[in-house]
């Protein structure tokens, strides 16, 4: 079973539907816990079962009684073994295995803030599990230091692509057409695309000002992602973009279900993240479709990015240093930007696939297990002799 808050989109969800088909591929039953949203068809297309509950809450009441529900929903569906991805479902779900015996595993997906020993304490729950899977070699390293997790129970797994969906030869002419045109971008214009959703830490506002200093109008800047109801930033950047005459070369266009066409569109692809990405498979999607990346030079997006290699690293919220880039990209010849994006390819093929996660995923499942039976077989002994 895996908990998280919602299935409206972003990698937690995604990792969540692809260790489903993992768990159903090898013959397990895979269920899925959360408040639901637009991707619930897709853990049943994966053959797993959705089952909705309010684990989104974070009262101290919501996450008791989340966790008697839980224990309930276990019982019955005979769980094996929690996957939490998200800290207050992960309360719950931890209260529950204590009460059921069940092993409970953690992926810690975010560089959470901790300013508080209260939030400290909170964000703890992510580093209790049986086993902690980290994202990257950054939460790795957060994970040790901050939370003193030691190396037995820690597991470094990269999120991957699935490099079929995400091939440069597989996306045809039209499908990347289409998208140009429901988003009424000009012909002659050079796309800049962020792919992110619409959040203050993603570094929209960063691109946006970044747009005002180039003062090229031959530039287009098209911000992909679900705005999640943030309506007062979507409302700032409408606002920074008036300030800076740079409205009709900015488009917001929201959630897009075809992202392999949206990176075939783009002259460059931009990861402007002002807070350290605990992994950033937008960039790696990037990569995968041959393009040229340039990211803010920290969290996981420094780990997948080598500088001048296979894509351009810049100081965080730098507007200056990524216009900078912007310009020195589009000024590439075509063969040297060709070569780029072919190397952050072969980087990706190379070390950032989802089949890769799904296995070292599975091998942790199946670690955990083997470690609760052993467990469970001493304790039988030692009673059976007691």
């Amino acid at each position: 079973m895996q908990v998280l808050p919602a299935l409206d989109g972003g990698g937690v969800e995604r990792g969540t539907i692809e260790i489903t088909e993992a768990l159903t591929a090898q013959g397990w039953g895979a269920v899925v816990v959360s408040e639901g949203g637009r991707l619930v068809p897709s853990v049943t297309r994966a053959g797993g079962r959705h089952i909705t509950l309010p684990l989104g809450t974070k009262t101290p009441w919501g996450i008791w009684r989340n966790a008697s529900r839980l224990v309930e929903l276990m019982r019955g569906e005979g769980i094996d073994l929690v996957h939490a991805r998200s800290r207050a479902p992960a309360w719950s779900a931890w209260i529950a295995c204590r009460r059921t015996g069940v092993p409970f595993v953690t992926t810690y997906h975010g560089a959470y803030s901790e300013k508080t020993p209260g939030k400290r304490r909170y964000n703890s729950i992510m580093a209790r599990g049986a086993r902690v899977i980290a994202a990257s070699g950054f939460i790795a390293d957060l994970l040790r230091t901050q939370h003193h997790v030691p190396e037995d129970r820690l597991r470094l797994i990269p999120r991957g692509i699935d490099p079929a969906a995400f091939d440069p030869a597989a996306v045809g002419g039209p499908r990347v057409a289409r998208l140009a045109q429901a988003w009424g971008l000009p012909d002659d214009a050079r796309i800049i695309l962020l792919p992110a959703r619409v959040s203050r830490w993603k570094g929209q506002s960063v691109l946006i000002a970044a747009l005002g200093l180039l003062k090229r109008p031959d530039l287009c800047v098209v911000l992909v992602g679900s705005d999640q109801g943030r309506q007062a930033y979507v409302r700032s950047l409408l606002d920074q973009a008036a300030s800076l005459g740079v409205t009709s070369q900015l488009r917001m266009v929201g959630h897009c279900a075809d992202m392999a066409a949206a990176l075939m569109l783009a002259d460059v692809v931009v990861s402007a993240s002002t807070e350290p990405e605990a992994f950033g498979r937008a960039v790696i999607e990037a990569q995968a479709m041959a393009q040229v990346v340039i990211a803010a030079g920290h969290g996981g997006a420094a780990e997948t990015v080598e500088d001048g290699d296979t894509g351009l690293l810049v100081p965080p919220g730098d507007a200056l240093a990524l216009a900078d880039a912007i310009t020195r990209v589009l000024a590439m010849p075509e063969d040297t930007r060709a070569a780029m994006g072919a190397r952050a390819r072969a980087s990706v093929l190379r070390d950032y696939t989802v089949q890769a996660m799904q296995q070292a995923t599975m091998a942790v499942y199946e670690e955990v297990l083997a470690d609760s039976a052993a467990l469970s077989a001493i304790s039988y002994e030692t009673s059976r002799h007691s």
